[in-house]
C-alpha cells in the first residue's frame, strides 16, 4: 500500500506525540511541519527529516507530497485551519475539542464529504486496552442492568494558581476543563453507554487570575476548572460526572458501573500518566471488587515512554484505514460532532440553570 504524506500542524502536543506516532505507523511519512514561528517549524522538521518547514498553511496544503494534515493547533485555531485543509482535499487529523461550536464541526464534517477526505477525531482512550476490555465486558452485561454510571476526573494539572495564564484560561479560545477532557469524556459515554437524552451541569472557575508569562501581571480567568455534570441516557441510566483540572492529590480517572448483576469499575489513579496505570475490577452483589486482568490480546503492540504515542499510533491505524476505504468509519467526525454538541449544552445548561434535552443528530 502507498505511503501517505503528513502535513504535522502545531508543535506542542503535535511534536510530542503526532509526530512519534506518524513515524511509528508503517504506511505514514511526516514530509512537512506547520508552525506559526518559521524557525520554530524548521527547527522541529529538522529533527525529524521533514523536508518542508512552513509558516504558511497555504504553502504546505500546495504541495503534491502531502496527501493529509494533522492538526493540533490550539482549539481556537482549529475551525478555520481545518477548514484550508479539507478544502484543499487533504484528509485531516484533528485533536479534541474539534471545534469551538456544534455547527463548527458540522461544517466540517460537511466540507470532508462535499471533498472526499475524512476527519479523525483524536478520541485515543477508545484504543486504550484496559479500555477495550473493559468495553467488552459492558456489552457482555456483566453488571446486568444499569443502574447508575459514576466517573470522576479530578486532575491536578492547572491545581497551582502561579501556572502561566494563556488561551487555557479563555472561555472564548476554548480553554477550560470541558473542552480539555470533557470532550473525551462525552465521546466515551456515547460509546459505551449509547447516546444521552437530556443534561444539566453546572461551571465554576476556582482560580480567578493567573499570572501574564511576559509580565508578571495577574489577568482574570474566565474558562472553567471544575464542572460538574449530569446526564440521563437513552436508556433512563443517570449519569453523574465530576470534572476537575485543580484537584491537588485527586483520585485520578474513574468510571463506576452500578448494576442488578454486579459493578464495573475502570480506574486510574495517577496525575501524570493518563493512559497506562488503567485497571479494571468486578464484583458480584455483596462480594468484594476484584481486579479482572486485561487479557493479552488487547496490548499495544508496542509502548514508549511517552504513554500517549501507543494509543495515538492506533488512531493513525483507524485514520489509515478511513483513507483506504474512502470513507469514515466510527469514530469519526459524527463522533466529534457528538462531543462538540454535548459541550455546548452543558454551557447552556449551567448559564440558564436550566435541565435541557438533547437532540437527536
Amino acid at each position: 500500500m502507498a505511503q501517505i504524506g503528513v502535513a504535522v500542524v502545531g508543535t506542542g502536543f503535535g511534536q510530542k506525540v503526532h509526530i512519534p506516532g506518524l513515524q511509528a505507523h508503517h504506511r505514514t511519512e511526516v514530509v512537512a511541519v506547520w508552525n506559526r514561528d518559521r524557525t520554530k517549524a524548521q527547527s522541529v522538521a529538522d529533527s525529524c527529516g521533514a523536508s518542508l518547514a512552513s509558516h504558511s498553511l497555504s504553502e504546505i496544503l500546495d504541495q503534491d507530497t502531502v496527501h493529509a494534515v494533522t492538526l493540533a493547533t490550539p482549539p481556537f485555531a482549529h475551525y478555520d485551519m481545518a477548514r484550508q485543509i479539507l478544502q484543499a482535499k487533504k484528509h485531516l487529523l484533528l485533536e479534541k475539542p474539534v471545534t469551538l461550536s456544534v455547527d463548527e464541526a458540522k461544517h466540517l464534517q460537511q466540507l470532508a464529504a462535499d471533498n472526499n477526505v475524512v476527519i479523525v477525531p483524536d478520541f485515543e482512550f477508545r484504543y486504550i486496552p484496559a479500555w477495550q476490555y473493559f468495553a467488552q465486558l459492558l456489552s457482555e452485561g456483566v453488571v446486568g442492568h444499569k443502574r447508575l454510571i459514576k466517573i470522576d476526573w479530578l486532575a491536578s494539572s492547572r491545581a497551582n494558581p502561579q501556572r502561566a495564564w494563556d488561551w487555557y484560561a479563555q472561555k472564548a479560545l476554548g480553554g477550560g476543563a470541558l473542552g480539555s477532557i470533557g470532550s473525551h469524556t462525552f465521546d466515551y459515554v456515547n460509546w459505551l453507554f449509547g447516546p444521552a437524552a437530556d443534561i444539566s451541569a453546572t461551571l465554576s472557575t476556582s482560580i480567578a487570575e493567573r499570572p501574564d508569562p511576559e509580565t508578571g501581571e495577574m489577568k482574570p480567568v474566565d474558562s472553567d476548572d471544575v464542572c460538574a455534570i449530569a446526564l440521563t441516557l437513552a436508556d433512563k441510566t443517570l449519569c453523574q460526572i465530576t470534572l476537575s483540572a485543580v484537584s491537588y492529590a485527586g483520585r485520578g480517572h474513574w468510571i463506576e458501573v452500578y448494576g442488578d448483576k454486579g459493578t464495573l469499575v475502570i480506574g486510574n489513579p495517577s496525575q501524570t500518566d493518563y493512559v497506562n496505570g488503567f485497571k479494571v475490577y468486578f464484583s458480584e452483589p455483596g462480594a468484594e471488587p476484584k481486579e479482572m486482568p486485561v487479557p493479552k490480546a488487547f496490548d499495544f503492540p508496542k509502548v514508549y515512554l511517552d504513554g500517549r504515542i501507543a494509543p495515538f499510533v492506533r488512531v493513525i491505524d483507524h485514520w489509515v484505514s478511513c483513507i483506504d476505504a474512502g470513507k469514515e468509519r466510527s469514530p469519526g467526525m459524527r463522533e466529534g460532532v457528538y462531543s462538540q454538541l454535548l459541550m455546548d449544552l452543558t454551557h447552556q445548561a449551567h448559564t440558564l440553570g436550566q435541565r435541557l434535552s438533547i437532540p437527536t443528530l
